[in-house]
């Protein structure tokens, strides 16, 4: 039987599934692309219901394709967007809201404050970070 690797990537614009032999070929990759929505200028959000759907559908797929060619996946990996934020209600399990995209500006002002504030507190202690 064959054994297989698979790396889901679940990235800005699309989820990706990757079925990967043990040597690090990649066998099979299957992709899905999901709408971006811009409500305002510098906003960037993501449906979290379609980022889910996707990462299932292309999990999915390179499945299906392992069986058929007679495999087992062996362990599975992901990489996502890190930044991005959703918030969950506990009770539901649905999104609050839109996932907020790293690329999201909304916060600008915000940061540079609290970037003004590092600086005083990096001068006052000479600590380096």
């Amino acid at each position: 039987m064959k054994k297989f690797l698979v790396a889901i990537d679940q990235g800005t614009t699309s989820s990706r599934a990757i079925l990967f032999n043990l040597s690090g070929k990649p066998i099979y990759i299957s992709q899905r692309e999901f709408r971006q929505y811009f409500p305002k200028n510098g906003w960037v959000e993501h449906n979290p219901s379609e980022i889910w759907s996707t990462v299932k559908k292309v999990l999915l797929d390179v499945i299906v394709k392992s069986k058929k060619l007679k495999g087992k996946i062996l362990s599975i990996g992901i990489t996502n967007q890190r930044e991005t934020t959703i918030l969950w209600d506990k009770k539901t399990g649905k999104h609050v809201y839109n996932a907020i995209v790293w690329q999201d500006r909304r916060t600008e002002e915000y940061c540079k404050k609290i970037k003004k504030k590092e600086n005083l507190i990096r001068k006052k202690n000479g600590l380096i970070y």
